[in-house]
């Protein structure tokens, strides 16, 4: 018999309720080496990331990687740590708190408790991990729960691994919730209006670009040819974007970043176009990452860094990196109306106190102790 979780207490009184679990994909717990080798031990592991292999995989990967990489890559960490730690999990707590008071409100507005549906943070790698956020909302009484992994874009190896951990936990459970799920949002309006906004509110400060650069993080090529509708979420998210912000696709181009080994990766490269737009004598060059909605390594350093020495080193004029959603707010009001979208039928008002006083009351006629 498998090992089944220990239940949370139960009373036939008690108030049931939804819960939402936002999932991002996870950060070290510090720019250190032995952080970054635990991180990316996890990380690189999962079959969805990784598709080689187990038994050779995990001999290139304990045998080479994780020798090699870790100091590398904590030094990168390292330049855009800031005092509240990982950038990325600092703007994902705060998208957390954010929704559940914007949920709140609708659900008030609704004539339902403000609370009725609490909000949890799970890292698909690493801390705050995914069991102790699905414990935590089972702790308070959610039986239907909402998964929102927060990639607009599909891809198995990020909104389907995050679903693989959901469904690990719920394996390990006695009495599993019932369970949704958000797979993708690149086409949802809300979103694509935050986007704009947000670009907007740039280059309202700043001025506006020569040329748009629309970085999205890579994946190896041959996954396209394999099914996955990543690089066309993609390629859609731009297109409503550039309708949105009401430029022609000349001004623009889509690129795909971050990409590792030598396998062949989507293209065009994001390094490379920078490159070679600073070549062509382009003025300002403005890198724009809708596929992330928090800023992280890969915005932070792999662009804002990284990318902007690869434009100044060829000759390239002014570089901007435009900031990601993070708490903007019309980014948090898109969530809270796509959060409520999925919870459409799971929004009834639950029952009062004194129908809750009166199944306690069958119960116990019945032998329940509670």
């Amino acid at each position: 018999m498998p090992a089944f979780r220990q239940e949370p207490p139960f009373a036939h009184d008690r108030q049931q309720k939804v819960g939402v679990l936002l999932m991002n994909l996870g950060t070290p717990e510090a720019p250190t080496p032995a952080a970054v080798r635990r991180y990316l031990a996890e990380f690189l592991s999962d079959r969805r990331v990784v598709e080689i292999p187990p038994v050779l995989w995990q001999l290139i990967l304990h045998g080479v990687i994780l020798r090699v990489r870790p100091a590398k890559s904590a030094r990168k960490y390292a330049a855009i740590w800031g005092e509240g730690g990982s950038p990325l999990l600092v703007h994902s707590v705060r998208q957390k708190t954010l929704l559940l008071g914007y949920l709140g409100q609708r659900l008030k507005a609704m004539g339902l408790p403000a609370d009725f549906a609490p909000v949890e943070l799970a890292m698909r790698y690493g801390a705050p991990d995914v069991a102790g956020a699905m414990d935590r909302l089972r702790a308070q009484g959610c039986d239907r729960i909402l998964v929102v992994p927060l990639y607009p874009q599909y891809a198995a190896s990020t909104t389907a691994s995050a679903m693989d951990a959901v469904y690990a936990y719920v394996q390990q459970s006695r009495r599993m919730p019932a369970l949704r799920a958000v797979d993708c949002f690149h086409d949802d309006p809300g979103y694509i209006k935050a986007l704009a906004q947000a670009v907007n509110d740039y280059w309202t400060r700043h001025g506006r670009p020569d040329k748009l650069v629309l970085s999205f993080h890579g994946l190896p090529r041959r996954l396209l040819d394999l099914g996955d509708p990543y690089h066309c979420h993609c390629h859609k998210t731009a297109r409503l974007l550039l309708t949105e912000l009401g430029i022609p696709s000349a001004q623009c181009v889509v690129t795909f970043q971050s990409r590792f080994g030598k396998a062949e990766w989507l293209k065009p490269y994001t390094v490379e176009v920078l490159a070679t737009l600073a070549r062509e004598g382009a003025g300002r060059v403005d890198v724009f990452c809708p596929g992330f909605v928090s800023d992280c390594l890969e915005t932070l350093e792999e662009i804002g860094i990284e990318g902007r020495q690869a434009f100044l080193a060829a000759g390239g004029g002014e570089f901007h990196a435009i900031p990601c959603l993070n708490e903007h707010p019309l980014w948090i009001a898109a969530l809270t109306d796509l959060v409520l979208a999925h919870l459409d039928g799971w929004l009834s008002p639950p029952p009062d106190a004194q129908a809750r006083a009166a199944t306690l009351l069958r119960a116990r006629a019945m032998g329940a102790k509670q």
